[in-house]
């Protein structure tokens, strides 16, 4: 596995496996195939109704608990500093684990900074490894780090090759904070595996459209976390680390960068 590092040796895997819309006897499953696979980060949240499959998933493992990465996120029943102190503790509670390698709020919430403090607290005591946000434009963001005692060391946002934000990218990494990539695949907003210009790259590296969709944000130190149920691409998204796409391969790619959020997000 290769990392994204940041200040205070703080790393986090390049890929990981996201968990959004897996339930039940689905998601452990799933979850030991992607352990099982190579991966070492794990993505949960309140909002997605499987802390519970996740925690059990790496507790019954056969990987050391710390070489496992796990991903939590609080959102907007928590929305507030007191509701987010004991959401810190439901998490740990639901999940069975001893610690959480990071957690996120979820949205820019309106007490998203509140809800951060409290998130600065549960670090302080050991809670969690690493605080971080989650859907944060540059304003938003500007915002809670002149307030934060401690920068967030993620913010994890919509980025793909239509919408690959990297002079936020560079612009969070000279502030102390990792960019982290949800919808890599955009989430059927667009007919991303038959881009033609990812099908010509992946054709002469004999690879997918999908892989090199990874590679292109993986390339540019942006950790990612694809979904899926299929045990086949669940491993096929993560071999990315057999091959390197070129400058010119690079520089194509990010000419399908459209400059806009496909979700509506981040607007100013």
């Amino acid at each position: 596995m290769e990392y994204a590092e940041i200040r205070e040796s703080f790393r986090i895997p390049l890929i990981g496996f996201g968990t959004w819309d897996l339930r039940g006897g689905q998601c452990v499953n799933c979850v030991r195939e992607a352990l099982d696979a190579g991966y070492r980060l794990i993505d949960t949240a309140i909002m997605y109704g499987n802390e519970k499959e996740v925690g059990r998933a790496v507790r019954e493992s056969n990987y050391d608990r710390s070489e496992i990465f796990v991903t939590d996120k609080i959102n907007s029943p928590y929305a507030s500093y007191e509701k987010t102190k004991k959401a810190v503790d439901h998490c740990l509670e639901t999940t069975g684990l001893d610690y959480l390698d990071l957690i996120l709020v979820h949205e820019p919430y309106q007490a998203y900074c509140d809800m951060y403090r409290a998130l600065e607290e549960a670090y302080s005591e050991g809670k969690i490894r690493a605080i971080g946000v989650s859907n944060l434009n540059r304003r938003l963001y500007d915002r809670l780090r002149k307030s934060a005692d401690t920068i967030p060391f993620v913010n994890q946002v919509e980025c793909h090759v239509y919408y690959s934000q990297l002079p936020y990218v560079e612009y969070l990494r000279e502030n102390g904070t990792i960019m982290q990539s949800w919808a890599p695949f955009t989430e059927g907003r667009r007919r991303i595996f038959d881009e033609p210009v990812l099908k010509e790259i992946a054709y002469s590296h004999q690879k997918t459209s999908a892989q090199i969709a990874l590679k292109y944000l993986v390339q540019n130190q942006i950790p990612v976390i694809p979904k899926s149920s299929k045990p086949a691409r669940i491993r096929e998204n993560i071999d990315l680390f057999d091959f390197t796409l070129s400058e010119e391969e690079m520089n194509r790619i990010q000419t399908l960068n459209e400059g806009h959020s496909l979700f509506g997000w981040y607007e100013e």
